[in-house]
């Protein structure tokens, strides 16, 4: 079944409102949860979605995205989220799912194109060994992260100028930005995370993240939810001592004992105060001094 699409329009920003997420939802929605619980949920999501929409400026130029679906519970609410938006004519741009088949060992291949056809998304299905590539690449105890990562955007870049897309949507959460801006600040020795919105080198797309604001906990129970067929990650998700999981550790710590400072260091990357750090390539601190005295 093909589920009607909202055609592209002038709009390039939203205004957040309630009374926008009231009433019937997409269809996939058929069979989620009636409690009051979930509704705020989902609310909550769709506005923090929007709210990042706004904010970072996601459809100035937008008319086409392709959306990364992994089969993990973030990118299923992503796109869950973007196609009630788009069904509610409040994303006026025309969506593409797109899995990334990388080649890994029992990895279930109907799974995905068979969920994408149920919910009637337009999407694409690639298959790219990129398993073996970074298996025979990275040295014995070395963490896959990167490499499989460099080799899986690459793919994803092709596939959306293939698509004639204009953007690459992934599903990058609230926590997946704190835990990238530690991993920096403690090994790569530089204040950087995850932008919300990225060109990228070539310039011809941009890399847009709309559960910036969403926590991960969050997407935990939506994706429960709504009851998505999950896929586990076979390659990095079954590597121990990664960096990020001693950040994601380090995080959950702070957050138990001082509850709301995720929150708290979210807003902090968006209000940088540069004189008040210490890169003169940011501020001019060489021509600071006070004015002479009469």
């Amino acid at each position: 079944m093909e589920l009607a699409q909202s055609s592209p329009d002038e709009t390039d920003s939203v205004i957040v409102d309630d009374a926008a997420f009231e009433g019937a939802a997409h269809p996939l929605f058929s069979r989620m949860p009636s409690s009051v619980s979930f509704n705020k949920l989902r609310k909550r999501l769709l506005r923090q979605v929007r709210q990042a929409l706004d904010d970072f400026g996601m459809l100035k130029g937008s008319r086409r995205w392709l959306v990364g679906v992994s089969g993990g519970k973030d990118s299923y609410s992503l796109l869950a989220l973007l196609m009630d938006l788009q069904w509610r004519g409040l994303l006026p741009v025309e969506l593409v799912a797109c899995n990334l088949d990388q080649g890994q060992p029992n990895f279930p291949k109907h799974v995905l194109p068979d969920y994408l056809r149920s919910i009637g998304v337009k999407h694409r299905i690639e298959y790219r060994d990129t398993y073996s590539i970074v298996k025979e690449k990275v040295p014995a105890g070395a963490t896959y992260c990167s490499l499989c990562s460099r080799l899986r955007r690459g793919n994803l870049y092709r596939i959306a100028r293939e698509e004639g897309c204009d953007a690459l949507v992934l599903g990058h959460h609230r926590e997946d930005i704190l835990e990238t801006f530690f991993m920096n600040f403690f090994h790569g020795g530089r204040l950087a995370s995850m932008p919300a919105k990225l060109l990228n080198d070539e310039g011809d797309l941009t890399v847009l993240r709309p559960l910036a604001y969403a926590a991960e906990d969050d997407l935990a129970k939506f994706a429960a939810a709504m009851e998505f067929p999950i896929i586990p990650c076979d390659l990095c998700g079954s590597q121990d001592g990664l960096e990020r999981n001693a950040m994601k550790a380090m995080l959950a710590d702070i957050e138990r004992r001082m509850p709301g400072r995720k929150d708290t260091m979210l807003r902090a990357l968006g209000h940088v105060n540069a004189s008040h750090l210490l890169d003169p390539k940011l501020f001019d601190f060489q021509s600071l001094s006070p004015e002479p005295k009469e």
